[in-house]
């Protein structure tokens, strides 16, 4: 008899995980031989069942990962950010142009570092981290006026997540953090409360981030994660062969995920063109003072993070 667990889809936009959702459903069907099945749900369809009222709103992600940890939900897709408030080391991956590239990133991700952060995490939790997904990639910037060299962040209000790494990314640049929810980013631009933001190309429509921003900042300063994480009391009463399973379809989910989110780059730099709002990045020579500016940061973090965890990443090239 097939045991159903859900899994469930706990961020937006919704539909960009969603065909690597249902691959993961069909892979755990075969790989599994029947034993398992998933069920992959949106939170509103979770609210009918259970009769909670989460949102996709910010302010709800911790409360889905509290959910995973008790069992309540099988499995989620959560932020990475979010899991950093359970072990600070998962806000590593938010460092300033850790990454070269997407295969270094990848490369990082899929392999040792990325299992022993997921380690630590369950350390500390019941959730097992299955897979680091994009979700969006690298970070990008809307403003109001274009950012083309180090001196245009002078003063810039702009708005960052709620961890300490982006606030100190943008403080090293002689800018004005204001650490909020993404979810408020537009009406904050609005109120004119920040002239800047940090967000992901998949979010800079879904979210409504293109009625106040002139300029898309094409800055690729950090890296956004997403992640597929499970209950850990389920993981380990599962056979070796079940968890096997599992871990290689997340990590095959991973890889279309990752891929829809960078072909979705393009998709939003045509259609905000269209809209007046032009793409604008650095010369290479404002990027290199930008990477140098912004690595001022790694000696604070090197003794934040827990020893070894900062220069594990650093290595790997």
């Amino acid at each position: 008899m097939s045991q159903k667990l859900t899994w469930v889809l706990a961020h937006e936009p919704y539909n960009l995980f969603l065909q690597a959702a249902t691959q993961f459903s069909q892979d755990i069907a075969a790989g599994t031989n029947g034993r398992y099945s998933i069920d992959v749900i949106g939170l509103d369809e979770w609210n009918q069942r259970s009769d909670k009222r989460i949102t996709t709103h910010a302010d709800d992600r911790a409360k889905v990962v509290g959910l995973v940890d008790s069992g309540a939900i099988d499995m989620a897709t959560v932020y990475v950010n979010t899991l950093g408030n359970i072990d600070k080391n998962m806000w590593v991956l938010s460092m300033p142009f850790l990454f070269d590239g997407h295969e270094q990133a990848e490369k990082i991700i899929d392999g040792a570092v990325g299992r022993e952060l997921f380690a630590r995490l369950a350390d500390k939790s019941n959730i097992k981290g299955l897979a680091f997904t994009y979700s969006g990639g690298f970070r990008m910037i809307p403003s109001k006026n274009a950012i083309e060299s180090v001196e245009d962040f002078y003063n810039l209000t702009i708005r960052t997540g709620q961890n300490p790494v982006a606030q100190d990314t943008f403080r090293a640049l002689g800018a004005n953090p204001v650490g909020m929810l993404i979810d408020q980013f537009r009406d904050a631009m609005n109120s004119q409360e920040v002239q800047a933001g940090e967000t992901t190309y998949p979010r800079f429509f879904s979210m409504g981030h293109h009625e106040q921003a002139k300029f898309i900042n094409h800055t690729e300063h950090s890296l956004f994660l997403t992640s597929i994480v499970m209950n850990k009391r389920l993981w380990s009463g599962m056979t070796v062969e079940d968890q096997q399973a599992f871990a290689e379809a997340a990590t095959r989910a991973a890889k279309t995920e990752r891929e829809e989110s960078l072909a979705d780059i393009a998709v939003t730099q045509a259609k905000a063109a269209a809209m007046n709002i032009p793409t604008v990045k650095m010369s290479a020579a404002e990027r290199a003072r930008f990477v140098s500016a912004t690595k001022t940061i790694y000696g604070k973090y090197d003794t934040f993070f827990d020893s070894g965890v900062l220069s594990s990443v650093t290595k790997v090239h």
